[in-house]
C-alpha cells in the first residue's frame, strides 16, 4: 500500500527549491532593513562588498561578479562614487581602462554590508554540527552546479582553484590540499571566495 504522503507530497528537490526561495525572500528584506539607514541599496552594498575582496576590478567585472545589467552596475558605482566612497583611476597597465578601490569610508561600510546576513547565523548555529556540515557541503554543491550551467557568476570557490588538490589526503577531517600554502584542510574550510584564488584551467567553462 502506499504512504498517503508519497502520492501527496511534491518531489524533495522542488520543496529544497521553494525552501531556498523563502530565505531569499529574508534574506533581502533583511538587506533593504540594513541598506536604507546607511542610505544605500542592497545592491550597492553588494559592490562594496565585492570591490573589499576584489580591489582593483573594472565595471564589466562588478556587473559579471554581481550577475547584473552593465547600466545596473553603472549607476550604483555612479551612487557610491558621489558618496565618496569608491574613487575611479586609470589601470596601470591600460591608461584607456578604469578601475575602482574603496575610500577608506567605502572600507567601513563595506565591513557593515558584509555582517548583513549576520542575521542567520543563530539559526543556523541552532544546527547539530553534523548538520551544518552537510548543510555546508550540499550548497557548495548546488553553487558548484549552478555555475557550471551558467545560471550565476563564477566565485572565486577552492573548487575552481588550480592549487586546490581534492581528497588528496587519508584524513577523513582534512582530506584536500592547499599547494598555494602547501596544507590539508576540510570541508568546512572551503572558501566561497579567496583572495588569492587562480582560476583552473578546466574551469574556463565552468566549475
Amino acid at each position: 500500500m502506499n504512504d498517503y504522503f508519497d502520492q501527496h507530497n511534491t518531489p524533495l528537490d522542488r520543496r529544497i527549491a521553494v525552501a531556498l526561495a523563502k530565505l531569499s525572500t529574508a534574506i533581502k528584506q533583511h538587506a533593504w532593513q540594513e541598506a536604507m539607514p546607511q542610505g544605500l541599496t542592497p545592491t550597492q552594498g553588494q559592490v562594496l562588498t565585492l570591490l573589499s575582496t576584489r580591489p582593483g576590478i573594472g565595471l564589466a567585472q562588478v556587473a559579471e561578479g554581481l550577475a547584473i545589467r552593465p547600466p545596473t552596475a553603472s549607476d550604483a558605482v555612479r551612487v557610491l562614487e558621489g558618496k565618496g566612497l569608491l574613487n575611479k583611476s586609470k589601470k596601470p597597465d591600460d591608461g584607456r581602462a578604469l578601475v575602482l578601490h574603496l575610500t577608506p569610508e567605502g572600507v567601513a561600510i563595506a565591513e557593515q554590508a558584509q555582517s548583513w546576513p549576520d542575521f542567520l547565523v543563530p539559526a543556523i548555529s541552532s544546527l547539530s554540527e553534523p548538520q551544518r556540515e552537510a548543510f555546508w557541503q550540499g550548497l557548495l554543491g548546488l553553487i558548484t552546479t549552478l555555475q557550471r550551467r551558467g545560471e550565476i557568476p563564477t566565485s572565486s570557490m577552492c573548487v575552481t582553484c588550480r592549487f586546490f588538490r581534492p581528497n588528496r589526503h587519508q584524513d577523513a577531517r582534512r582530506p584536500h590540499h592547499c599547494a598555494l600554502v602547501d596544507a590539508p584542510f576540510g570541508d568546512t574550510d572551503l572558501r566561497l571566495e579567496c583572495p588569492e584564488h587562480e582560476l583552473a584551467l578546466d574551469s574556463k567553462n565552468g566549475p
